[in-house]
């Protein structure tokens, strides 16, 4: 188990591949809507091997955040990224395809959310960040035409809106406070 916990990065972005050529292949019959949604799980699995290559985003954030204390382990990392990026998009999708396509607004918020966030921190430390260069040439595009194209096809209402934003802003959330538990039982040794 620990070495899918040091490598699942490298097979992510091996399957982000496989996953678009499979799309292509089964996806003619997909309405637009469902193309914006599904998409976002690859896009995200590519932005993710910028982003966890090398183990850049957990040394960064062990860096600015710890001080050079480990407040984000690889487990962690392994955790939020599998269950919390892959699974929930997987759900995210299947509950688009077979509920309803607003379930889709949360594989899509949390890809934008996810944008903004490195945006922002890049603005915010005047310097990269790991994912930033996917986040501006992937997550922003994909989130922004995603929202408006779910929209468009009439599955963007409010409620849909703020599920989407809601799930993506708990896992967001459930990631700091996570950190934040980590640096307070650090701090108490």
């Amino acid at each position: 188990m620990q070495r899918l916990i040091d490598n699942w990065v490298y097979g992510g972005f091996l399957a982000a591949i496989l996953i678009l050529g499979l799309f292509a292949a089964i996806g003619g019959d997909w309405s637009a809507a469902l193309w914006l949604v599904a998409i976002q799980l690859p896009i995200y699995m590519i932005h993710q091997y910028e982003e966890h290559d090398a183990d850049k985003f957990r040394i960064f954030v062990n860096q600015l955040v710890g001080h050079g204390r480990d407040v984000l382990t690889p487990k962690a990392v392994f955790m939020i990224n599998i269950p919390g990026v892959w699974g929930v998009n997987l759900a995210a999708i299947a509950l688009a395809h077979l509920v309803n396509m607003g379930f889709g607004l949360i594989a899509i918020w949390l890809t934008l959310l996810n944008g903004i966030i490195h945006v922002a921190q890049g603005v915010a430390l005047r310097r990269y960040n790991p994912g930033l260069v996917t986040a501006v040439c992937l997550f922003l595009p994909a989130g922004i035409f995603g929202i408006w194209g779910l929209h468009a096809a009439g599955h963007g209402s409010a409620p849909w809106q703020a599920l989407g934003l809601g799930v993506a802003l708990t896992i967001h959330l459930a990631i700091i406070a996570h950190v934040r538990g980590r640096m307070k039982k650090l701090d108490a040794r």
